[in-house]
């Protein structure tokens, strides 16, 4: 699989976002599935069309995925073959994070690039298969 996986967009509405790229792209989606990090609960779903995959997120006010501040390409998803040496190199390139879910006990980090208006997130690889099992099944 190629290391740019997916693009991710938070969402007010998962199911009208789900709806609309089904209906204008005919993206086919797997379930919506709730999840919670830390204090935060959301709801997320990924695409079944093929890769590089569409990602929704609807996330609660405060979250690393708020959603209360409308839709918005929210950032686009890497496979890294180690997520700290991924994070420390884009931190001496200027990209500092300012998410990481290491802290609880996931290996991922989002990166801000404010030249392109997003952010790049660094997934480490350890968590390809269970991505696969999870929402490619």
């Amino acid at each position: 699989m190629n290391p740019f996986y997916h693009i991710c967009f938070v969402v007010p509405d998962i199911e009208a976002a789900m709806a609309d790229l089904t209906r204008t792209v005919g993206v086919e989606w797997g379930a919506v599935k709730d999840d919670e990090l830390g204090p935060w609960q959301y709801r997320m779903a990924f695409s079944r069309s093929g890769f590089p995959a569409f990602e929704l997120i609807e996330g609660p006010a405060g979250s690393p995925w708020d959603s209360t501040l409308g839709a918005r390409c929210d950032h686009i998803g890497y496979w890294a073959d180690s997520v700290e040496e991924s994070a420390q190199r884009l931190t001496e390139e200027g990209f500092p994070a300012d998410f990481s879910g290491c802290a609880y006990g996931r290996l991922y980090s989002y990166h801000p690039v404010p030249s392109l208006g997003v952010r790049l997130e660094m997934m480490d690889i350890s968590r390809q298969d269970n991505f696969m099992a999870t929402w490619m099944s």
